[in-house]
């Protein structure tokens, strides 16, 4: 079992409901239901009685609950002592980035940190809610991510601390053939799931802002922006996506902008950790490495 899934179990035990363990987990509550899932499929077993409504831990897991916590509490204390252990021998820096930022911003990033002395760095890869996880579970030190200024609902929880970094523009693109399906009443589009950022992004700030009238025609769904990209340049629709990931793409002509017909969103990249993990000298590390790669960060 993994410290994760103890602690997702344990969020339904003591809250009473998958929405409110959501909550307390920091991901939407389809993430939330997906991951619970997972977790029992991976152990072969039911955890919930879902006849009921809301559902309910089974008796025979409620019965484990004891042993769960002192499960919880042993491996994180183990994580802890391995994590100190590390960077007592040397620096050890994991960092967390939304799957577009592995691509175009974290290799930056993992030059400045390899540059200085002892520092070996790892790198993890995922979405926006999984990212926050690996951040609370203590697997990573910080996170890059992005974030929409347009989206109160979707901004950084108050356990965490940030900077705004950089800003990124998501930009429509689609092969130059492409181009003039716009002309045409729907136009077919490769789009994000719902329940991720990049999908609420859609929805919240670009889909509003549509031209009248133009209708979308979803080929492809995809949670990935680094697949979306693909399936872009495969001609299969109209993508949105990073222009910093789609830039040398752009340069040689193998997409076009399709900004003056269809909206575009202004991201912001940020940095987070919760304050105080891995001591000082972790944070002097990250502190050195993002305020030499983004001097104006937080002015």
């Amino acid at each position: 079992m993994r410290l994760e899934w103890i602690e997702d179990i344990l969020a339904v035990m003591d809250t009473g409901s998958l929405a409110r363990a959501a909550d307390r987990r920091f991901v939407t509550q389809s993430a939330f239901t997906r991951r619970i899932r997972m977790i029992e499929d991976s152990i072969g077993a039911e955890l919930f009685d879902r006849s009921r409504k809301p559902i309910v831990i089974l008796p025979s897991v409620r019965v484990l609950e004891p042993e769960l916590r002192e499960a919880a509490t042993r491996l994180a204390n183990l994580r802890r002592e391995l994590s100190n252990t590390s960077a007592s021998a040397g620096s050890a820096v994991a960092f967390a980035c939304q799957h577009a930022i592995t691509a175009t911003v974290s290799p930056r990033v993992v030059a400045a940190l390899t540059a200085q002395d002892d520092v070996s760095v790892r790198v993890r890869s995922g979405n926006r809610d999984e990212c926050l996880m690996m951040l609370l579970s203590g697997e990573v030190d910080f996170a890059l991510m992005y974030e929409s200024a347009d989206m109160p609902s979707a901004a950084i929880p108050r356990a965490f601390e940030s900077v705004t970094l950089d800003s990124e523009r998501l930009v429509p693109v689609s092969i130059p053939a492409l181009r003039q399906t716009t002309d045409g009443p729907a136009i077919p589009i490769v789009s994000y799931p719902a329940d991720v950022f990049l999908g609420r992004v859609f929805s919240q700030t670009l889909a509003p802002r549509l031209p009248a009238g133009l209708a979308m025609e979803s080929k492809a769904e995809t949670a990935l922006t680094l697949a979306a990209y693909r399936y872009a340049l495969s001609g299969i629709g109209v993508a949105w996506l990073p222009q910093s990931l789609v830039q040398e793409a752009l340069d040689k002509g193998e997409l076009c902008l399709l900004d003056d017909i269809l909206p575009a969103a202004l991201l912001d990249l940020v940095a987070i950790w919760l304050p105080d993990q891995r001591g000082p000298h972790m944070q002097r590390i990250r502190q050195d490495v993002l305020s030499r790669l983004y001097p104006d960060a937080g002015s």
